[in-house]
């Protein structure tokens, strides 16, 4: 696909050096992308051609000056032609670059991703996960295929990384990854930390995210009523496999915690605590902060159900993440459930239907959770019917008890 391509020559009148002489300026646009840059070329501007883009006079000087101006717009020009016959594309920062010299030794956007990942590696279980790590791993698959896709090529230079690629980055993982806003914008998050990782690391560049605004839709995330809950747990089900998810299931509804927690809850977490009651404290896997839960009746029953039964003094017998997903669907097909049910609407039902909906401060939601903030909890909890009506009753008792007064 061929593009609009021009090159303009202008002065910079504003730095006038002391032989009265100014700096010849190069504009090159691409589709509407310009760079400018300082052709380290200098004229007098009294014989400048404004619109012939050339010095105007027969003086060897002036042809000199004329000779060098032509044979970098040559060089521009041959930069164009050849990422055209290369990539179907040109960058206007890559032309200039190969004309200054610039893309010498330096690193390409795939060599950044790489030393990331890398380093990031090495923080999987001591400030965070590796579900995290992987989708990392998972940003630069989807750079790969999408500049193999879009430009017909597998790496560029990171300063080649700019809002218009940023832009049809994100427009690729909407439609040919099928990305939801929210999940495309993570992606957009977790590349935008590897820029900044090499811009800290030393690398000079225009930052591309400056015009790329990462942004998210609220989402109404999917809860289970309290009826629900209590549907599922007391649903008798012929095969083991279905018994034994939706046990963890339940699990996570009445104390809120992780899959991943779930799967590293280990006896030790379980302790007696100064009230008398058994108290889960532990510390996310996500965010190495801690979280404890008091034990109601019905998670101690599941863990007497299979405590001493599991390898490495674990709790529970949790299956794949995938499995999980998978089986609980099927549970809420067997139950009349039409909601989508995965892992993940446990935490939340906990902290919606279990929690806040029976009257528990949401500052204690927050603290049993392990959020580091109020307001991520409030991205999981809902203000439901119940709870409200549960308020009304409230306000209008008070109101009654002072019209009786």
């Amino acid at each position: 696909m061929r593009s609009t391509f021009k090159t303009l020559f202008y002065l910079r009148k504003n730095q006038p050096k002391k032989d009265k002489t100014v700096p010849i300026m190069v504009k090159i646009s691409v589709n509407g992308t310009s760079v400018q840059f300082n052709s380290k070329i200098s004229v007098n501007p009294a014989v400048w051609d404004s619109k012939a883009g050339k010095a105007i006079g027969r003086t060897k000087e002036i042809m000199d000056i004329n000779d060098s101006l032509e044979n970098l717009n040559v060089s521009i020009r041959k930069s164009y032609n050849k990422q055209l016959d290369e990539y179907d594309y040109a960058l206007p920062e890559k032309i200039r670059n190969q004309v200054l010299g610039l893309e010498k030794g330096a690193k390409t956007l795939i060599e950044f991703i790489d030393l990331h990942n890398e380093q990031y590696a090495n923080r999987v279980g001591i400030n965070t996960t590796r579900t995290t790590f992987i989708r990392y791993q998972l940003v630069k698959q989807r750079i790969q295929d999408f500049l193999k896709l879009k430009y017909h090529i597998s790496d560029i230079p990171l300063r080649d990384l700019t809002p218009v690629v940023l832009e049809n980055f994100y427009l690729y993982l909407r439609k040919d990854c099928n990305c939801e806003n929210n999940s495309s914008m993570k992606t957009m998050q977790r590349l935008r930390k590897i820029v900044y990782f090499a811009k800290n690391m030393g690398e000079t560049m225009a930052d591309p995210f400056q015009s790329f605004r990462v942004h998210f839709e609220s989402v109404d995330r999917e809860i289970l009523t309290e009826e629900e809950i209590h549907m599922i747990y007391n649903k008798e089900f012929i095969t083991g496999r279905l018994e034994q998810v939706r046990d963890i299931f339940i699990f996570s509804c009445f104390t809120g915690l992780s899959y991943i927690d779930m799967a590293n809850l280990a006896d030790e977490d379980i302790k007696e605590a100064f009230d008398g009651n058994l108290w889960i404290m532990t510390k996310r896997q996500k965010t190495n902060v801690n979280s404890n839960i008091r034990l109601l009746d019905i998670p101690k029953a599941i863990l007497e159900k299979y405590k001493g039964k599991q390898k490495n003094s674990k709790c529970l017998p949790v299956v794949s993440n995938q499995k999980m997903n998978e089986y609980l669907k099927e549970i809420a097909t067997i139950c009349g459930i039409t909601k989508t049910v995965t892992c993940h609407v446990g935490r939340h039902s906990f902290a919606t239907s279990i929690a806040l909906s029976n009257g528990v401060p949401i500052e204690s939601v927050s603290k049993m959770l392990g959020h580091t903030s109020i307001r991520t909890t409030q991205i999981y909890a809902k203000i439901t019917d119940r709870k409200i009506s549960k308020d009304m009753d409230m306000l209008a008792q008070k109101m009654n008890r002072r019209r009786s007064k």
